[in-house]
């Protein structure tokens, strides 16, 4: 039975109602990202005193860092309309033209996980994207016409939490490349104090760090657990978010004081005590988790890779020592060697 993650499926339905509210509506309203927030004013801010459409954006980054937000976020700055989809949605060329045929002068389409476009797809796309055109088939066989339509210039905006995944021409045509890193503390603590004063949430400061802290450098999983302290606290304490709340909430939804949850902890014990440390295949550890790969490498692997506990080598997934310190092993001192590693004195329970 698959174990439940931080943000499950079933719970993103109800997330984004509130999650919605929470999000910033403009540039200026932004915390953290600096980098992508200041590229992003002068591309447009350009493009406005051009008077042209911005040009075609590729977000990437892992999940849950605001770039579905920054979409709607460039639509409010340059006054356009976005129209949303996924790369899933789109099987057939014929599912791209409703949103195509529709966009006016400058408007956006948002295309969520682009890298899951299918080949048929993506070609259809290199013609709008470069010359704004596409062709209508007419008949079939030897009769077969197309027929050009020509296109208002609108804005692509991809994102992707696997850009190596992309094609190097669906790449390409986009002018404007930004990848999303995770927050650090400080920025996910601000983000923690502004979710708090929309949804009147009393917080200290120390509980707005406590939260921030355990948040794997992710805004949506900082307000997720901001709302999980929030019912904590006043189920069980006075009300107020305070450090001490906030542990014991965060406790309770097994996240450890690095924000590691179940599933994290089961993946490095299962590189520990099954695979000796690694290195394992990535298709393995689904099939011991019975977890899909998916899973594993957009939701677990980034974080586990930024904060050192896990590395990813051309042999397959090893467990560093950092990870066997956390979880409590005694590390091996050939763990990155060649020679088959000692077993883990010490087992979680």
């Amino acid at each position: 039975m698959a174990r439940e993650r931080i943000v499950t499926p079933q719970e993103q339905e109800e997330e984004q109602e509130v999650s919605w509210g929470l999000r910033p509506r403009s540039l200026d309203e932004c915390i953290g990202q600096q980098e992508i927030i200041e590229s992003l004013r002068v591309e447009i801010t350009a493009a406005k005193q051009r008077k042209e459409p911005l040009d075609h954006v590729l977000f990437h980054g892992p999940p849950g860092l605001g770039k579905t937000t920054m979409a709607h976020i460039i639509s409010e700055e340059m006054g356009v309309e976005v129209n949303a989809t996924s790369g899933p949605a789109l099987e057939r060329p014929s599912d791209i033209m409703g949103f195509l045929v529709n966009l006016s002068r400058g408007d956006i389409l948002f295309i969520d996980e682009i890298h899951r476009i299918p080949r048929p797809v993506e070609e259809f796309l290199y013609t709008a994207m470069e010359d704004f055109k596409v062709n209508f088939t007419l008949d079939k066989g030897v009769y077969t016409k197309p027929l050009p339509f020509k296109l208002d210039h609108f804005t692509l905006i991809g994102a992707t939490t696997r850009a190596g995944m992309l094609t190097a021409p669906l790449r390409e045509r986009f002018g404007i490349r930004l990848h999303f890193d995770f927050y650090d503390d400080p920025d996910l603590k601000r983000i923690v104090e502004r979710s708090a004063g929309i949804l009147k949430v009393p917080v200290d400061e120390e509980g707005a760090f406590e939260i921030a802290r355990r948040s794997r450098g992710t805004p949506r999983i900082a307000n997720r657990f901001l709302r999980r302290t929030q019912s904590f606290a006043e189920v069980k304490a006075d009300g107020k978010v305070t450090r001490q709340v906030a542990d014991d909430a965060l406790r309770l939804l097994r996240v450890d004081e690095k924000g590691l949850d179940k599933l994290d902890h089961a993946l490095l014990k299962t590189i520990i005590e099954v695979y000796n440390g690694g290195p394992v295949g990535i298709e393995a550890l689904g099939a011991t988790l019975n977890e899909e790969v998916d899973t594993l490498i957009d939701m677990v692997e980034p974080f586990l890779l930024k904060i050192g506990f896990l590395a990813r080598t051309s042999a397959g997934r090893r467990a560093t020592p950092s990870a066997y310190d956390h979880l409590g092993y005694a590390s091996p001192a050939n763990l990155f060697s060649g020679q088959s590693l000692a077993s883990p004195t010490l087992k979680l329970e």
